[in-house]
Parts: C-alpha cells; sequence; structure tokens
C-alpha cells in the first residue's frame, strides 16, 4: 500500500480518536454533565428551557410548532412534573402557531415571578404579528399532573418587516422583553416592556445588530437566556454557546456588542433550548427528539 494511500486511511482515524478524547476528556472533568433524560414522549420537540423563579429544582420546557398552547415542569432529571395548559389564540388551530422560546421574570405586580413564552416562530417570514404569553408562576401548578395556568397575550409587529425569531430573554433590571433574530447573516436585537395591557399591538424597537462567524445555518441563534440576577447573557446556535457578562448599568444590548465568550456545549441533535439554572452557576441545554438528553454546564 502507498503511503499516500496509507495516510489517507489512519488520518480520519487519527482525527475521529481526538475528538472521541477530547469529548471524554470534558465529561471526566465534569465540564459535560447529563442529569438525566426527558421522560415523557410528550417532550418530543423541546425549543426552550427556563428556571423557575418560585419553586426549587423546577424547570419549564415547551415543544415547538405543532404543539398545543401548553408547557412542562421538569426536575433537572428530566422527569415530567406537571403539564401546564393556557388559553392561546383562538384562530390558531392549536391555539398558537410556533413557540420557539420560555423565559422566567417579574411581571407587572412587585416581588411576583411570571413565565414568558414566546409564540415567535415564523420560518416564512410572513406573520403579521408574533404573541408573547405571560402567566403568573403558581405552586399549585405542581400540584396535579395536569394544571392550567392564566394567560395574558401581547401582540408584537417587527418595524421592519417580519422575521423568524427563536429567542426570548427578560431582563429583570430594565424590565424589558428581547427577542433576537434567527436567521440572514448577522441576528437583530429588539425590545419592549415588560409592562404591558392585554391584548395590546406593539411595535418593537430595533436595538442593534450581531454578527456571528460561522456558516449559515449551523451559526443561526436557537435560544438564548439572561440570568435571574440580570448579570449575565447566554445565546446559543446549533453549534456553539456564547456568553457575556453585563458592566454595571449598561444595557443588554449594549453588552451583546462586545465579543462574546464561547463556553462548552456538546452539540445536539437539533438543540434549541438553553436556560441559566436559578443562581446563575450554570445552565442546561436540551434538544427536539424523544428522550433526549438534558446536559448541564457550570458557568464561568
Amino acid at each position: 500500500m502507498s503511503r499516500t494511500k496509507k495516510l489517507n486511511i489512519i488520518l480520519p482515524i487519527i482525527i475521529i480518536l481526538f475528538f472521541g478524547a477530547y469529548a471524554r476528556h470534558k465529561y471526566i472533568n465534569h465540564e459535560i454533565i447529563i442529569p438525566g433524560y426527558l421522560q415523557d414522549k410528550q417532550m418530543n420537540e423541546i425549543s426552550g428551557i427556563s428556571a423557575s423563579g418560585i419553586n426549587t429544582n423546577v424547570y419549564y420546557v415547551h415543544n415547538d410548532s405543532g404543539d398545543t398552547s401548553r408547557f412542562f415542569a421538569i426536575s433537572p432529571e428530566g422527569k415530567l412534573l406537571s403539564t401546564i395548559y393556557y388559553k392561546g389564540d383562538p384562530t390558531e388551530k392549536q391555539g398558537v402557531a410556533d413557540c420557539e422560546d420560555i423565559a422566567v421574570g417579574p411581571g407587572p405586580v412587585s416581588k411576583k415571578s411570571c413565565v414568558y413564552i414566546g409564540d415567535i416562530g415564523d420560518n416564512y417570514s410572513f406573520r403579521k404579528y408574533i404573541t408573547i404569553y405571560r402567566m403568573e408562576e403558581q405552586t399549585a401548578w405542581l400540584k396535579g399532573e395536569i394544571s392550567k395556568a392564566n394567560a395574558v397575550p401581547l401582540h408584537l409587529k417587527y418595524p421592519d418587516g417580519a422575521k423568524d425569531a427563536e429567542t426570548l430573554m427578560i431582563d429583570p433590571l430594565e424590565k424589558l422583553i428581547y427577542i433576537v433574530s434567527k436567521r440572514h447573516d448577522t441576528v437583530s436585537v429588539y425590545t419592549t416592556p415588560l409592562s404591558y395591557k392585554p391584548n395590546d399591538t406593539l411595535v418593537l424597537t430595533p436595538r442593534c445588530k450581531l454578527f456571528f462567524k460561522g456558516i449559515k445555518p449551523f451559526k443561526w441563534i436557537t435560544a438564548g437566556d439572561i440570568s435571574k440576577d440580570g448579570r449575565q447573557i447566554l445565546l446559543k446556535s446549533y453549534e456553539k454557546v456564547y456568553y457575556w457578562k453585563r458592566n454595571g448599568n449598561e444595557h443588554i444590548w449594549q453588552t451583546m456588542q462586545r465579543s462574546a465568550d464561547e463556553l462548552n456545549y456538546q452539540a445536539e441533535k437539533q438543540g434549541e433550548a438553553i436556560g441559566f439554572t436559578a443562581d446563575g452557576k450554570g445552565y442546561y441545554t436540551t434538544s427536539e427528539g424523544v428522550y433526549s438528553p438534558v446536559y448541564f454546564y457550570k458557568t464561568p
């Protein structure tokens, strides 16, 4: 066998062994932990995850397009604790069109925690408006296998035309809802106030554009979160996790215009969910697919 043929056989094997050893090293050093797997077939297209603001070790997740107006309370190990239903849009067959992210943060009532679900997916950029549903968190949600929540909808329009988005975040310090678009070479960042009247229709405020290196569609932004103290920010694409720390009282959109740190991330089948732990010392990711693993990572 010629030297060239030998190299063509050996080099791919070396590369595979190297990346396998690197991944194993990260697991051994506890940089990547799998606390469990999503333990119910209903959770088959998870697209968002966020820590509860009132219950310890409880996280909310939801499916994206095709599911009804509901979300799930789970443990860090992926055990289904409760399914929470809410009234969505009566003009939509399933009550919602395409819910792509979930966030937990303050609401209009002082010291109350709310869940925000973003019906913001728009693959073909044709929707006249997108909708955010706000629900005040209840401890009663965990007292039964099925619960109901009162949802307060907010309809939003883009000032520069319809867009697809999969990232919804809540800034608890400035009381703002953040939406980050998904596609194109650069993504756009928009905000709107947390305080609104039921069924309001508002125009989002454009804040900045962000460019990330990489190849489309792998670099498209699929999820994000702001820690509950408002000091840390995460955005993720299909292949990377980006991290910022807020300086003083600067706006989140100013923070994100600085260079981001790239954090540990085990590429997933279709990873579209990321969320901080309640104390901000770590973050979880999970993906679409039945019995998908739940990954845990430590923040810097």
